[in-house]
């Protein structure tokens, strides 16, 4: 249970700039529950977006500082403080993580950058208490990618088969290790960055590593002769989804949210003819119940999408290494100094 009555929470209040906050401690309503942080780690995309003044995930729409306190933070592992009312899913002690494409209410509040939040029970999934934290704070990420290995497994587009990653930051790392755990009989990531083809392949997370800008990338056969049966983009940038579908057989499924419009060079139609494209399908119930079973049989380790672990008076310095590529997540903890 919280001792303190209020909290330091992070807010962004103008372009690359932040300050703490103090908020009151807050109390769960109706069928809500407070949530004391364990960790969270960072959203690249979105973090780095917002804290450069950028609107996201809706590249069009606006942007007001000062953002909400606490945000854009999503992606936590915390532990059940207290209980509101009529509270009948969760208990005191549980580990929790906000898995998304479900829940009623409020929403959490305040966002995922504060010692405290609160919200509804169905928003949250329980997870394995107790595991190490970085295993379980990228859970939210998980989540998203689990929708496109339902949607392919479904289609019987991974077991068996060859399939490429386009872009290996954290999305297209935990999507290589669902592969492997879905029995893929390859998996071929993809990426022009050298460090992160090195790792990924060091760490065993995809059986080889092409550079679609290199010499190996470009004597890579074109479709319908190319050995890769399925994709998933992570990338989101018009040249790497253009390479994808040049270079896959079957299907192509989009996780990543495009960045920038998406113009094809002439023939598309000749050189795609046959090719399925995948629309990410959105998250549900199911997402939450694959991702907590595959990180508790140890199918997947999300600690090895993290590269950095610092206290929230760090979060500029995670954003230069996130801008830079020097970083794949961030992970943020909590203690005392954070009443």
């Amino acid at each position: 249970m919280a001792k303190q009555s209020s909290m330091k929470v992070l807010q962004i209040t103008r372009k690359e700039q932040f300050e703490f906050i103090t908020m009151l401690v807050p109390e769960p309503e109706d069928r809500e529950v407070r949530i004391k942080r364990l960790g969270i780690v960072t959203c690249n995309a979105y973090d780095l977006n917002i804290y450069q003044g950028k609107p996201y995930p809706n590249i069009n729409g606006t942007l007001t500082f000062p953002y909400p306190p606490g945000g854009p933070g999503h992606e936590w592992v915390g532990m059940v403080d207290k209980l509101g009312p009529g509270v009948t899913q969760l208990a005191i002690g549980d580990w929790v993580c906000l898995p998304g494409g479900r829940g009623e209410g409020r929403g959490m509040y305040p966002m995922g950058y504060a010692p405290y939040s609160v919200c509804h029970e169905t928003c949250l999934i329980k997870v394995p208490a107790g595991m190490d934290i970085a295993k379980l704070a990228p859970f939210e990420m998980a989540t998203c990618m689990a929708a496109n290995i339902i949607d392919l497994k479904a289609m019987k587009a991974i077991e068996g088969k060859r399939v490429a990653v386009m872009g290996l930051g954290p999305a297209g790392l935990i999507g290589a290790q669902m592969l492997k755990a879905e029995g893929a009989a390859e998996v071929i990531g993809m990426d022009i960055d050298e460090g992160r083809r090195g790792y990924a392949v060091s760490s065993g997370l995809v059986n080889q590593s092409i550079d679609p800008l290199g010499d190996d990338g470009k004597n890579l056969p074109l479709r319908p002769s190319t050995p890769i049966d399925t994709g998933i983009d992570c990338a989101g940038r018009p040249a790497a989804i253009e390479y994808l579908m040049d270079h896959t057989k079957d299907i192509v499924s989009f996780f990543a949210v495009q960045l920038g419009p998406f113009e094809f060079k002439g023939g598309t139609m000749e050189r795609h003819e046959g090719l399925n494209l995948r629309r990410h399908p959105g998250r549900n119930f199911e997402c939450g119940e694959y991702t907590v079973e595959v990180i508790a049989n140890g199918k997947i380790d999300l600690s090895l999408v993290i590269s950095h672990k610092m206290r929230l008076e760090d979060y500029d310095k995670a954003m230069k290494l996130i801008k830079s590529h020097q970083a794949l997540k961030v992970l943020f903890t909590f203690d005392e100094r954070d009443w």
